[in-house]
Formats: C-alpha cells, sequence, structure tokens
C-alpha cells in the first residue's frame, strides 16, 4: 500500500474513534436549555403515551466507552492503520501457516500410514474411507456430485465404466496428475449432413435403433476420422481417454442432439490435478475411496 493511502486510512480511522468519543460525551451531557430528567419532551401519542427526557443508563454509556477502548488497544496490537503492523506483528499468512504446521503434525503420520496400505485393501477399510469421503466432499463433489454419480462431462465414479482404465494405479495416477481430455471438432470437415450420418452410425453402435442408410454412409466417415482414438469398432482407447461407443454410457448425454453436437463442435474436458494439494498420502486414500465406489456390492454393472 502507498504511504498515502496508508495515511489516509489512518487519519479516516482515528477521525472516526474521536467523533464517536466525542458524540457519546456530547449526547451523556445535559445542555442549556434542555428539560430536567423528570420532565416530558412534550411529545405525546394515543392520548396518554407520554416521551420522557430520561438519561441513558451508565452502564450503556460504559460499554459505549469500552468499545472505545477495545477498539484503540486492537489497532495497536493486530493491523489495521494503514502500513502499521501492529506490535505483535500478527498476519493472516502467519497464523495460517501455523495452523497447517500444527494440522501436518497431528494428521501427516495417519495420513502416512494410510499412503503406505495397499490400495485395495485400504478400500476395504472403513474408518479410513470415513476419512476419504470428507477428502472427496471437500475435493471432488464439486464435479462428480455429493453421491459420485457424476454429470454432463463429469463421469460417474460407481458405475465401473472408465475413460483411463479403473486399476487402482490407473486411479491414482488419474487423479494425482490429472487428465486432459480432447476431442475435436468436426463440423467443418463432415459439414452438416456428414455429422447427422456420423451420429447415426454412433448411435448404432450402442444397439440403439438408427436411421440404417445415415448409418451406413456414417460408417465410411467413422473410418476416417475416429477409429485412431476411438478403434475401429469403436470401443475406445483408454490410453487416450476415449470413450467406449458401443457401451451406450455417455459422458456428455447420449441423445441423437448431443452426440451431434459433438461431433460438431468437440469437447474439451479437463481433470485438474491434485498432487500439489493434497500430496500423494491423501491422493493415495482418496484414490481407494473412489476404486471403492465402484467395487460395492451394490455398486452398478458397467
Amino acid at each position: 500500500m502507498s504511504s498515502f493511502w496508508s495515511l489516509y486510512i489512518v487519519l479516516l480511522t482515528v477521525a472516526n474513534i474521536a467523533a464517536a468519543w466525542w458524540l457519546i460525551r456530547w449526547t451523556a451531557k445535559p445542555r442549556k436549555g434542555e428539560v430536567a430528567a423528570t420532565e416530558t419532551t412534550g411529545h405525546v401519542w394515543d392520548e396518554n403515551l407520554t416521551e420522557y427526557n430520561n438519561p441513558m443508563p451508565r452502564w450503556w454509556l460504559y460499554m459505549f466507552y469500552l468499545s472505545i477502548v477495545f477498539a484503540i488497544i486492537y489497532l495497536a496490537l493486530y493491523p489495521g492503520l494503514g502500513n502499521f503492523r501492529g506490535l505483535l506483528g500478527w498476519t493472516q499468512v502467519n497464523a495460517y501457516e501455523a495452523q497447517m504446521t500444527q494440522a501436518a503434525q497431528t494428521y501427516d503420520p495417519i495420513f502416512h500410514q494410510y499412503g503406505a496400505t495397499d490400495l485395495v485393501a485400504l478400500s476395504k477399510n472403513p474408518e479410513a474411507m470415513t476419512t476419504a469421503s470428507r477428502l472427496f466432499a471437500n475435493n471432488c463433489a464439486a464435479c462428480h456430485g455429493s453421491d459420485a454419480h457424476g454429470g454432463p462431462g463429469f463421469p460417474n465414479l460407481t458405475d465401473g465404466d472408465w475413460l483411463y482404465g479403473g486399476s487402482p494405479e490407473t486411479i491414482r495416477e488419474s487423479i494425482l496428475k490429472g487428465r486432459g481430455g480432447v476431442m475435436p471438432t468436426f463440423g467443418p470437415i463432415l459439414g452438416e449432413e456428414g455429422v447427422h450420418d456420423v451420429a447415426q452410425y454412433v448411435v448404432s453402435l450402442s444397439g440403439r435403433p438408427a436411421d440404417p442408410i445415415r448409418a451406413a454412409a456414417g460408417q465410411q466417415k467413422f473410418a476416417m476420422l475416429c477409429t485412431a482414438c476411438h478403434g475401429p469398432e469403436g470401443k475406445g482407447t483408454p490410453a487416450l481417454g476415449a470413450p467406449n461407443l458401443t457401451d451406450n454410457i455417455w459422458l456428455y448425454g447420449g441423445s441423437v442432439d448431443t452426440i451431434e453436437q459433438t461431433i460438431r463442435g468437440g469437447r474439451q474436458g479437463r481433470m485438474p490435478t491434485h498432487e500439489a494439494l493434497l500430496g500423494a498420502d491423501r491422493v493415495h486414500l482418496l484414490a481407494a475411496y473412489v476404486y471403492g465406489l465402484s467395487h460395492r456390492d451394490d455398486a452398478p454393472a458397467p
């Protein structure tokens, strides 16, 4: 903060405190020409409701004075007067770092123990999974939902269908390093008729009713443009994050209009990295939780 604005804040703050003290003193003193406290002000409502000129209770007045004293002491000890840092040298950064250091001393040994446990075995530890559920709620639920069922553009983590693979190590790598999925834009290449054709072929891959003429035309275009990622049979390529188009599970939605929109305009999906935010041990615990979501007894089949 510049010296000018620092001085401006200091003067404004001090002037407000002084004005509050003066106002209290001015209102507390009886002034010349005022009526006595036992007399009325002359204001009467509803025939017999009379306003008296009673002084403010002393305890109330003292509370105002104490608030001013508290403000002066606070501003002397803590930052609040421009660039003045306060006599205690307190900052929110120092307070945060102290809390994080204390938390690390308390919780890091626990998470380190979890990080050294086999991921599959860890997914069956109820106490560990209770902790992991809180990690999921704080870091993953915003995209995947509190129930992990996902939404348009965010995968369902409970059904066993995985873009990059569902092995414990792959799930851990996805959380740790993040993922970046890219579906190219094919609208300018295919034209509107070509988009309709390919969409009908994609629909047919999952066993749904489709226009046979358009699907046949779309198959040729699919072979030229789409097999490099989705494979010649449309079953996807986990190494690229290209989805399986034959299982009728759709990341952005499986309606014909949505499929055409995906082909026409492409998609840009990103799973953020959590390595720097959570650390390896917490990611290991979170990966065990995500793995366990699709390996419960009541988990839906892929």
